[in-house]
């Protein structure tokens, strides 16, 4: 008989307020894996694309979920105009140059969302694919939440693409309601996807509550 192998125990995943330094490449990746086809047609190829979030992240707009000191998971949100990934027009002109940087440009605008007055508004949430169904998106939602409560914000707002029930699923399991669907057919063969549905949750002060509570 072969000897029983022992299985090492994953610990809970730990969530924490900003990406830690030195963690910017696999948050890039992470990223990347999630909306690498919406962003590709403006950020491709996958490795520059990559390079490019990592060093355009804005530490302190992302939560991460850590698993044995390995960030398994992220969430990044926008407040005050800033979100997880940054970089304007002249970072991707250096980055990919002037004939090849300004069409991609018109594509980054496409994808741009401002969150109006008492809104946070999400900028994309990933966990690495040997991490999903154990619990860590629903981790990351509720600590947005909290922090939206923090920041006297009335709701949390989202866009998901036609192309991502499960992503739909997870969001409408953490309270957010559909309010609007954005047909756009002339995206699908440049992007991917040929719909956009707005979602909101509404922010209440239980939030930061059952945040406290869970700890």
């Amino acid at each position: 008989m072969k000897p029983m192998e022992r299985m090492e125990p994953m610990h809970s995943p730990a969530i924490r307020r900003g990406v830690p330094e030195g963690s910017e490449t696999r948050v890039a990746a992470l990223y990347w894996e999630a909306f690498g086809r919406k962003l590709g047609a403006a950020l491709n190829p996958p490795d520059k694309a990559r390079a490019f979030l990592a060093a355009h992240l804005h530490h302190d707009r992302g939560i991460v979920a850590l698993v044995d000191g390995e960030v398994a998971g992220v969430a990044g949100y926008q407040l005050d105009k800033r979100g997880l990934t940054g970089g304007g027009a002249g970072d991707v002109l250096s980055a990919y140059g002037t004939l090849r940087g300004l069409p991609r440009l018109p594509l980054l605008a496409l994808m741009e969302r401002r969150a109006a007055d008492g809104e946070l508004v999400m900028d994309g949430i990933a966990v690495a694919s040997e991490h999903r169904g154990k619990g860590i998106g629903g981790l990351l939602l509720r600590e947005i939440a909290a922090v939206a409560t923090e920041h006297s914000c009335r709701r949390v707002r989202l866009d998901v693409i036609d192309v991502n029930p499960r992503a739909r699923a997870l969001y409408e399991r953490h309270g957010f309601v559909a309010v609007r669907t954005e047909k756009t057919p002339y995206l699908r063969s440049l992007m991917g996807f040929g719909a956009v549905t707005t979602m909101h949750r509404p922010v209440t002060p239980a939030a930061a509550a059952n945040r406290r509570e869970a700890r």
